[in-house]
């Protein structure tokens, strides 16, 4: 009886097929190139991603949103030992968080409300090691420190505090060019640019005009000489002499200026325990420069993103964050004596011990620390156009 043949298998049910991709199980496209629309739509535009791959704009943002939400679960940032809260203005307050030791930034809130600050604080890993907290003179961030951190201690950022200095001799110097005439004001040309200028930075040539300046309208010089002796407050070596020098500046206020000087007195008493921990802690929070240009970087960025797709650019850059190495710390066990071996086995018995310390030594992994973004490293490719 003749052997009955086996049918072949139908095409593009066996073998026969060249195997396909691994394809997204979401979308109609791999998963390779799902991953790398997400990896570029955190550098580029949705736009012209959808334009390139030939997708409509809402499947990039898609795609994005569970890049990031991956991302999310996979990326953790040091808790910092010196934490700083700051914020920006991007259609409205947004809370930075930032780590002060590194210059980084490890996290961008939608408010800078109490509430929000706090339930960040709560859900933060770690946030026992946090030492010190720099801040501006926001009630709410204060309060929510010692709320969640009630072992941390608050340090009001000088920057803030120096800048009400200028505030007010600003406040002065306008009221006085209002009460000019036209050629008066132009006696006092640049005087804004050499008004805030630090009286050991003024070249010769501003230093005389400055000195025209005080004799002709004594109340401008008077503010630029308070503003001066506030700054050099902050040359004391302990919270002591701060304290003592504040005390002679505050006497020095004269009556026609101490409108102008008001509300920087106010927040001096309001919150003097907080500024002298400055001298006990000398920590702000992160370059004033390097926080001014993410400022301005932030706001070119942030036309056209929602809050959600702009924190993402912001902290998942590639490229952006600032890493070390450390090997984790490896207790090793102690020899273990055995008597009952007998002397011909001493030597066996160490070989083993040294093979097994030296197995364990080579399987250990280095372990990466993520600070954050580097905030001058962000500010430089934003700059670049690399995001």
């Amino acid at each position: 009886m003749a052997q009955r043949r086996r049918n072949p298998r139908p095409f593009g049910r066996g073998g026969c097929q060249e195997r396909l991709p691994d394809v997204n199980a979401k979308r109609l496209m791999t998963s390779r190139l799902v991953d790398w629309i997400g990896q570029q739509a955190v550098k580029r535009t949705f736009t012209s991603l959808a334009d390139e791959v030939g997708i409509v704009e809402g499947t990039v943002r898609l795609i994005f949103k569970d890049y990031v939400s991956d991302l999310e679960q996979k990326v953790r940032f040091e808790t910092p030992r010196w934490m700083g809260i700051d914020e920006i203005q991007l259609t409205q307050y947004r809370c930075v968080i930032t780590n002060v030791e590194n210059n980084t930034v490890v996290d961008l809130l939608h408010n800078r409300n109490k509430e929000t600050v706090v339930k960040y604080l709560s859900q933060l890993q770690g946030r026992e090691k946090i030492q010190y907290v720099a801040m501006d003179m926001w009630v709410p961030y204060k309060d929510a420190v010692n709320l969640v951190l009630p072992e941390s201690i608050v340090v009001i950022d000088k920057f803030y505090v120096v800048r009400m200095a200028n505030d007010a001799m600003e406040k002065i110097r306008k009221s006085l060019r209002e009460s000019l005439t036209t050629k008066q004001r132009r006696g006092l040309m640049h005087d804004r640019f050499v008004l805030l200028k630090r009286e050991s930075d003024l070249t010769d040539q501003e230093a005389m005009k400055l000195s025209g300046w005080a004799e002709n309208y004594p109340e401008l010089g008077l503010a630029y000489r308070l503003k001066e002796d506030f700054f050099k407050i902050y040359d004391s070596q302990s919270k002591e002499e701060a304290l003592a020098r504040y005390a002679a500046w505050e006497i020095s206020v004269t009556e026609e200026v101490r409108d102008a000087f008001s509300d920087l007195i106010k927040a001096w008493r309001n919150w003097q325990p907080h500024i002298l921990a400055y001298f006990d802690h000398r920590i702000t929070n992160a370059h004033t420069e390097s926080v001014n240009s993410l400022m301005r970087v932030m706001v070119r960025l942030g036309r056209g993103y929602s809050f959600e797709a702009l924190r993402a650019k912001l902290l998942f850059s590639e490229g952006a964050h600032k890493k070390s190495q450390k090997r984790p710390a490896f207790e090793r066990r102690a020899p273990v004596s055995r008597p009952s071996l007998g002397r011909h086995m001493v030597g066996f018995t160490s070989l083993v011990s040294a093979n097994n310390d030296q197995n364990l030594t080579d399987n250990e992994s280095e372990e990466s620390i993520n600070y954050g973004v580097d905030i001058a490293m962000l500010t430089r490719m934003i700059e670049d156009g690399e995001i």
